[in-house]
């Protein structure tokens, strides 16, 4: 340790690390940086905000993986698995799955490409705003790239796609944590200018974005080579001859014999691999860099959503190609419209996809359910392997409580980061502990109807208070406490009351709870977005009015839903507080709802809403025999409701 630094600590500070090291409690970050004081390397990216790797990977708070439902029976044994959820509370969850922790052959990440915090070169305060934007941005995704690290198999490797704002401080931390001697390559993706090639002012037009990809060990990483077709013009200058059978060959000078005769080597065209893939991919364009593929989406053909950043299924299929085989595990945890799913689905691959968007779930929901087998999302239709749809952070208790005990009990240890340990003091059965302090899951399913109240607490402490430590936890159904306290103290002790629902408290964990907050604008679909505990699902408080109405200056006339009254329902904090419809983040549509499975057709924005009065214009030509309506807010809950043409009256 840092004798120097230490040896300056005041008998105050040390009195104060003493007692909370006592009290089983985290110590505060600049106690920590003191004492245990970063590794010296021979050079890293510094910044604002910059935690240690240890810290990170015990202070993140696991979510248990709720699973919703599963689709398709296709197969049997290993299901994949759509997440919804924030991802860095879901892999410290996955890193107690023996089936994923050092399994995952293959990581695509797609982040957000912090586009609202570019560096500028001024010093004013906008500038040194957007540097620590930017520097929150770097560790935002170190913090993630950590836990990616701790996934990935010994032979696997991780490819972080993203553009030029941010790339090179991101290959700085990912030589930090992945080591620079395990660095496989940079990839240059030259999609092109969807704009034609037009002139971009001042600048030159940006036309590709970089690939960047690293082993877990270089020397266990199997990489394949990838060829591409030949095109038809090196075809025609080089396979420029025809055997009796019509095939085409080029033929190179090999050697000469004894006499000077030339001695030539000959390659078949229909047995040659083609031209070995560089870095630098230009043969791939954006999805919507062609013009048919609006054309195209409106008959169902194609690979076209609407999804913002979408990439096309070609770039994923050669990524997963090169660096996996059949059977193994891929993992993307900005999933997004769900690209790389889908094309590991196509190519054999098993996979984890996880997005903290609800639009982004029922994207990739509907899009695996309506797979072709064909990169490009063409040909026939493909029935995918069972996958499970999880929420992770955002529960429905009406089916936790109907879990068994004992898959409650684990629920509710893990959802307070507890660790599971039965023991007994003075002949009290306890659960586990949190630290180093006692934790009791309260048994509201015992018969009679039992409560936590006062007395519940008074008895616990005549018998175990003195056996224990500063410290207790107890966990139970917020319905089943009697009283508003967080924690009850009885002399020396306190009692911690965490409630299910529960907004984690300030003392516990240092920051307020935050749950992932859903966009109400396009713009905002791929923020990053760190959430903090859990919440339980409480759908909001709708009421609207259905009527068939002309917009102004349309000819036709659309079935109109208009927001009269939107309320979240959330037990977050500050939720109450919003005005009404200023909780909406968006409604979700499916045109054709038959039951069973939301299939999502078209999706408008709490921004666009507001923008025409509140009303949203729905085609009466889409509506099939029924459509079902999802009104979603800002926290990820969901009202729903079913409706048909006949629902809609006329104005008149």
């Amino acid at each position: 340790m840092g004798g120097s630094t230490v040896a300056n600590l005041s008998d105050r500070d040390r009195e104060r690390i003493i007692e909370l090291l006592e009290k089983g409690e985290e110590l505060p970050l600049d106690y920590k940086q003191i004492l245990f004081p970063p590794e010296k390397k021979e050079y890293e990216l510094v910044y604002a905000g910059k935690e240690r790797e240890e810290d990170i990977l015990a202070d993140t708070m696991a979510v248990p993986l709720q699973p919703i439902k599963t689709f398709s029976t296709n197969g049997g044994g290993w299901t994949n698995k759509l997440i919804f959820g924030d991802n860095l509370q879901v892999m410290k969850s996955l890193l107690d799955d023996p089936e994923v922790k050092g399994q995952v052959k293959l990581i695509y990440i797609d982040p957000p490409f912090a586009t609202k915090q570019e560096f500028r070169g001024s010093q004013d305060q906008k500038a040194y705003q957007d540097k620590i934007a930017g520097a929150k941005f770097v560790e935002f995704l170190r913090k993630r790239l950590i836990f990616l690290r701790e996934l990935l198999a010994n032979n696997g490797s991780i490819c972080v796609h993203l553009d030029w704002k941010k790339i090179h401080y991101v290959k700085s931390i990912m030589d930090e944590i992945f080591k620079e001697n395990n660095f496989i390559g940079e990839i240059v993706w030259n999609y092109g200018s969807p704009s034609g090639g037009r002139a971009a002012g001042k600048k030159l037009v940006k036309s590709h974005d970089t690939i960047i990809q690293y082993a877990k060990h270089y020397g266990n990483h199997s990489y394949k080579s990838y060829y591409l077709p030949y095109s038809d013009k090196y075809i025609k200058d080089w396979f420029k001859y025809e055997d009796d059978q019509g095939r085409k060959y080029q033929k190179r000078q090999r050697d000469k014999d004894e006499n000077g005769k030339i001695i030539w080597e000959v390659q078949y065209l229909d047995e040659s691999k083609g031209a070995p893939a560089s870095t630098v991919w230009n043969d791939i364009q954006q999805v919507y860099a062609d013009p048919r593929a609006y054309k195209h989406r409106s008959k169902g053909i194609g690979e076209l959503l609407d999804f913002p950043t979408q990439k096309p299924e070609r770039l994923l299929e050669r990524i997963i190609e090169i660096s996996s085989e059949k059977n193994d595990l891929i993992l993307d945890v900005f999933s997004g419209s769900g690209t790389t799913l889908a094309v590991a689905e196509k190519l054999g691959r098993r996979w984890i996809g996880i997005d903290c968007g609800k639009l982004a779930i029922y994207t990739m929901q509907k899009r695996m359910l309506n797979l072709k087998a064909e990169i490009g999302n063409k040909g026939k239709p493909l029935n995918p392997k069972p996958f499970t749809l999880y929420h992770a952070g955002l529960y429905d208790f009406s089916k936790l409580k109907k879990l068994p005990w004992e898959e409650w009990r684990r629920f509710a240890l893990l959802l307070f980061n507890c660790r599971s340990n039965r023991h007994t003091v003075s002949g009290i059965e306890l659960d586990g502990y949190k630290g180093n302090s006692d934790v009791l899951v309260f048994d509201y399913q015992k018969e009679g109807g039992v409560v936590l109240d006062y007395g519940f607490i008074d008895d616990l402490h005549s018998m175990v208070g003195s056996k224990l430590g500063r410290q207790f936890f107890i966990i139970a159904p917020t319905a089943s406490v009697m009283f508003l306290e967080d924690y009850i103290d009885k002399g020396s002790m306190r009692y911690y009351i965490l409630r299910i629902p529960y907004s984690i408290i300030n003392e516990l964990h240092n920051k307020d709870f935050e749950a992932i907050k859903q966009p109400i604008d396009e713009s905002q679909v791929n923020d990053t977005v760190d959430a903090v505990g859990f919440d339980f699902i409480r759908p909001p408080r709708v009421e609207c009015t259905f009527s068939l109405e002309k917009p102004k200056g349309q000819l036709l006339e659309y079935a109109t839903v208009k927001i009269d009254t939107f309320k979240s329902e959330a037990m977050l904090k500050g939720a109450s507080q919003l005005a009404n419809r200023e909780s909406l983040s968006m409604i979700m549509v499916d045109f054709s709802y038959v039951g069973e499975i939301f299939n999502l057709d078209k999706v408008y924005y709490s921004s666009e809403i507001e923008k025409n009065g509140w009303k949203v214009y729905l085609p009466k030509e889409e509506f099939k025999k029924q459509i079902m309506i999802m009104y979603l807010d800002i926290y990820g809950n969901e009202y729903r409701e079913i409706k048909c043409l006949k629902d809609f009256k006329s104005e008149d």
